[in-house]
């Protein structure tokens, strides 16, 4: 599946890999439905960063359709509110 992460480009991320991002998606939810602003922000740092560590980074002049899309790491607790389904940043995990 290709991933895109706003502002910063792509990343190829098997599905059989989006179980391991489950916990920081379920953490991420909470802290979001709690307004714990740093603890939101720590946890979608953490998020990211999993997702470069498990995914393989796409050229920037490659333009593949986005299966999932993340927000930035700087992204407010408002915006990615806007980005949430029921299940989390990450459909079907949570």
């Amino acid at each position: 599946m290709i991933v895109r992460i706003m502002g910063e480009g792509q990343v190829r991320l098997a599905e059989s890999r989006l179980a391991e991002l489950d916990q920081l998606d379920e953490e991420l939810l909470a802290e979001m439905e709690n307004g714990d602003g740093p603890g939101f922000r720590a946890t979608l740092k953490a998020l990211l960063a999993k997702v470069h560590e498990l995914g393989e980074p796409l050229p920037d002049d490659s333009l593949e359709p986005s299966d999932l899309i993340l927000p930035s790491p700087d992204a407010s607790l408002e915006e990615v509110q806007d980005l949430l389904s029921d299940d989390g940043l990450i459909p079907g995990t949570t």
